[in-house]
C-alpha cells in the first residue's frame, strides 16, 4: 500500500503512534504482545520504515533543524551535542540555526522552515510570541524547546522550573539559610524562563514562613559569568548580606563564585550557591557547583518522538510534556 504512515499502523494495531515508532526503531520496553501486533499491522498495511525510501518518495530532505538564541552558551552547545546524536538515531541529519536572541533571527528562521528546506523543526523561541509562532504554515512541524509560551496547536516540551526552582531553593533553607539572593535574570525586560525560576524561588521562600525582599534579586546585564560577577560583586560591596546565592544559571553561579571569593567570603560556609544547567565545568570549578540537572536525553529523546510523530503524519493538537530533572549535589551547596 503505498503512502502508509506511522499513523495508519497505530490506527491499525490500536496503539499510538508512539508505540509503533518505538517497535520500528526495536526499543526493549515494548511488550511482545504489543509488538507482535504492530508488527502484524506493518505487514497487513506494507508499511516500510527505510528512510532512505521515504526520501526518495516523498521528496523530503532528510533535515531536522534546531535554531536557538547562541551556541556560545554552554546549555545550547549541550543541546546541540545531544540533539546531533539523537537525530542520527532516527535517521535524519541536524542542521543549526543560531537566532541571536533576536526577533529577527527568530523571524528569519522560521521563515526558512516554511521555504521547504527541512523536514521538522526544534525551535527554543528567546523572544517570538506564542501568537506569532502560532501562525507558522504547518505544513513543516515545529516542536518547541524551552519556557517560552506555547500554542495550543504546538507540542512543546520542558523543564518545570517553578518546580524545580523552588526544591533548589528550599535545600539552600534546608541548609540553614535565611537570606536567599536570586542572581542572573534581566534587569529589564525578563524572560519566561527567569519570571519562571523567580516564581519557584519565592515560593520556597514564603512556605519557608520568611518574606520574598526585592532587594535580594541580583541582576545581571547579559548572560555570562562576567555579568554575573560584576554583579554580585558590586551588591556585595555595598553591603548586601546574603548567606546563599540561587542562581539562574551555571554560568551565573560560577560568576557568583568568583565575586564571593575575591571578598574573602568561603562557599559554602559563608555562602552557598546553586546553578542551573548541569554544565560540565561546575564538576571542576572549586568548590564544585551543585546546580539543577535538567535530564537533556530525555528531553531530547522526547522533543524528536513528537517531530517524527509529526512528520509521519500525526495532526493531533499540541502535546505540552514536562521533563525530569534533578539537582547535583556538589561542594558549593551538599546534601543535608
Amino acid at each position: 500500500m503505498a503512502g502508509v504512515t506511522l499513523q495508519d499502523v497505530a490506527d491499525h494495531a490500536g496503539v499510538s503512534m508512539k508505540t509503533v515508532s518505538n517497535v520500528v526503531r526495536n526499543y526493549a520496553h515494548v511488550s511482545e504482545k504489543t509488538r507482535a501486533a504492530v508488527q502484524s499491522a506493518i505487514d497487513e498495511l506494507g508499511y516500510r520504515p527505510n528512510v532512505m525510501g521515504r526520501r526518495l518518495a516523498t521528496g523530503r530532505s532528510g533535515l531536522i533543524a534546531l535554531a536557538f538564541a547562541d551556541v556560545g552558551v554552554p546549555y545550547f552547545a549541550e543541546l546541540a551535542r545531544m540533539s546531533s546524536r539523537t537525530t542520527q538515531r532516527f535517521g535524519y541529519r541536524l542542521l543549526l540555526e543560531e537566532t541571536d536572541g533576536t526577533l529577527e533571527g527568530e523571524r528569519e528562521v522560521v521563515a526558512s522552515s516554511e521555504a521547504g528546506l527541512v523536514d521538522g523543526f526544534l525551535f527554543q523561541p528567546s523572544v517570538m510570541s506564542s501568537t506569532e509562532v502560532a501562525r507558522h504554515r504547518g505544513d513543516v512541524p515545529i516542536v518547541l524547546l524551552g519556557e517560552a509560551a506555547a500554542p495550543l496547536t504546538m507540542d512543546r516540551i520542558m523543564v518545570d522550573n517553578v518546580a524545580a526552582a523552588a526544591e533548589a531553593t528550599a535545600h539552600l533553607l534546608a541548609l540553614g539559610r535565611r537570606r536567599v539572593g536570586f542572581v542572573g535574570h534581566e534587569a529589564t525586560g525578563l524572560t519566561n524562563t527567569s519570571r519562571l525560576r523567580i516564581a519557584g524561588y519565592q515560593q520556597a521562600i514564603e512556605e519557608a514562613g520568611l518574606v520574598p525582599e526585592p532587594g535580594l534579586l541580583i541582576p545581571a546585564a547579559e548572560v555570562s559569568a562576567q555579568a554575573s560577577a560584576r554583579s554580585v560583586g558590586a551588591a556585595l560591596d555595598a553591603g548586601l548580606q546574603v548567606d546563599a546565592l540561587f542562581c539562574r544559571d551555571d554560568l551565573a553561579a560560577i560568576g557568583a563564585l568568583r565575586a564571593v571569593q575575591e571578598r574573602g567570603r568561603r562557599v559554602p560556609d559563608d555562602i552557598a550557591i546553586i546553578g542551573w544547567d548541569n554544565i560540565g565545568i561546575t564538576e571542576v570549578t572549586y568548590p564544585s557547583i551543585t546546580t539543577v540537572a535538567p535530564d537533556m536525553p530525555a528531553l531530547v529523546e522526547r522533543a524528536l518522538e513528537m517531530l517524527v510523530e509529526r512528520i509521519e503524519g500525526f495532526d493531533g493538537m499540541g502535546r505540552h510534556e514536562l521533563a525530569p530533572h534533578r539537582i547535583v549535589f556538589r561542594e558549593s551547596a551538599p546534601e543535608n
